[in-house]
């Protein structure tokens, strides 16, 4: 749908009052009954229908008869809630010609109020060209139930987060400045997309250059999934920026393999057709698959070190789970670990130190029995010790005994009395316990057993 701006300066306070009542409507209706719209608005003497009659020509908002008399947001009419919010904000104040258009989103320059030229890109997910999102994206997550303009929104967040993100960390991308709903600002880049640029200088510099950024992300923890011609941006200069990142995922995606390999595949293939880039790898025709990748100067998936940085945790990147936290934990917490597990050796060899001392002393206390006779009072005290020990160890067994005596006694009853509670939970299962009679039994309600007692008393009359 075309951005038509001229008609937000005509729209007063009442269209955008309704306008918000009919998207915070749509959260949990797809299309939003006039009622409702009516009742979140609370415009005076029914203004909000005359309003919504307004939106309508202007195509701000849809009108659905099919089930019930409803409305829905439109795209224009999204655009124009999120334009109002930024202008409201001091972000920009004019917009002007569109300067992109994509499968799922379009792009617009706009002025700020000292002059300064910024990048609008607004997100239209569900476009003809783009509608499998749910296989493509992962922004619907755990959420079965979603409409484009929500989609669009998160669409929109995760971009804007990954260019703050890889701002922060020295990446080539454009400066973002503010987010609202599914639109996003942005620097305006200089220069021109590389699928536009003939001729370079120095292409050789300049594909060293792009592979090192796919690189340099894989380090970091991430894949850009949509690294191409359309989406690399080049100056007068040769200088190399890089946009579009809704798409990222994590190197811990069970993909990310394929993702890189593919990123890396489409920049060797454009500067081999368009620069006549001749590449080392593409002449040589070996056996093996290793020797291949030992040999050739592309890069490869699994040799790349990602310890860089973990962008992918610090943005919930697709594919970083939960698992992968844990293990990442587990790597910082090394140190920690080891000198745990050092102590806990120290405590096993002092726990084995004992028992050897208490199995040395068993041996030491039976070793009275085989005591050899002896001569004189030698023997005799040998004697008494022997037996004063031996009486001590019947008299310690005495007790032992009697106490699992006792113990055999109080399970005898426990077991007693769990069988009684068994033998009347089946009694009452199958019916053999007598039912409670009722305080109101005596009363005669009508019911089979009175109908019988009438008959009964009607025979023995006869």
């Amino acid at each position: 749908m075309k951005l038509d701006v001229d008609v937000l300066r005509y729209l007063s306070k009442e269209d955008f009052r309704v306008l918000t009542a009919v998207e915070m409507g749509m959260r949990n209706h797809e299309i939003v009954p006039s009622e409702l719209v009516d009742r979140i608005a609370s415009l005076k003497h029914g203004g909000t229908y005359k309003v919504l009659k307004n939106l309508l020509k202007h195509k701000l908002v849809h009108h659905d008869s099919s089930k019930y008399d409803g409305f829905r947001l439109t795209y224009l009419g999204y655009d124009f809630l999120a334009i109002k919010t930024m202008v409201n904000r001091g972000v920009f104040a004019s917009v002007g010609r569109q300067i992109g258009v994509g499968k799922e989103s379009d792009i617009f320059e706009v002025a700020s109020e000292d002059g300064t030229i910024l990048a609008m890109k607004l997100h239209r997910l569900g476009r003809v060209s783009f509608r499998a999102v749910k296989s493509k994206r992962d922004y619907l997550k755990h959420r079965r139930s979603y409409n484009w303009l929500y989609l669009s929104r998160l669409a929109a967040l995760k971009e804007f987060s990954f260019m703050k993100a890889l701002e922060e960390h020295g990446f080539p991308v454009p400066n973002a400045l503010d987010c609202n709903r599914h639109c996003v600002i942005m620097s305006l880049v200089p220069g021109y997309p590389l699928v536009q640029v003939k001729e370079l200088q120095n292409p050789e510099m300049v594909f060293e250059r792009i592979i090192g950024l796919v690189v340099c992300l894989a380090e970091h923890g991430l894949i850009h999934c949509d690294f191409n011609e359309f989406n690399i941006m080049i100056d007068d200069d040769e200088n190399v920026a890089m946009i579009d990142f809704p798409q990222m995922v994590s190197v811990s995606h069970r993909n990310a393999q394929m993702y890189f390999d593919r990123d890396v595949e489409c920049i060797y293939k454009f500067f081999g057709k368009r620069f006549n880039l001749s590449f080392e790898e593409q002449a040589d025709h070996s056996d093996s698959a290793e020797e291949d990748a030992e040999d050739s100067s592309r890069p490869c998936f699994s040799s790349i070190n990602k310890t860089a940085g973990f962008l992918d945790k610090e943005l919930a990147a697709s594919g970083f789970t939960r698992k992968d936290q844990a293990d990442m934990d587990k790597f910082i917490e090394e140190g920690s670990d080891e000198d745990a597990v050092s102590g806990d050796e120290e405590d096993a060899s002092d726990s084995t130190e004992a028992i050897v001392r208490d199995t040395d002393a068993l041996h030491l206390s039976e070793q009275p029995e085989q005591i050899q006779e002896g001569d004189g009072a030698d023997k005799d005290e040998t004697r008494q010790r022997v037996a004063a020990s031996r009486h001590e160890s019947e008299a310690q067994d005495g007790s032992e005994e009697r106490g699992e005596c006792e113990e055999d006694a109080c399970d005898a009853e426990l077991v007693k009395r769990l069988n009684k509670q068994r033998r009347r939970a089946i009694a009452a299962a199958h019916g053999g316990r007598k039912a409670l009679a009722s305080r109101n039994s005596y009363k005669d309600k009508g019911g089979r057993s009175s109908h019988n007692s009438k008959i009964q008393k009607q025979l023995s009359g006869w």
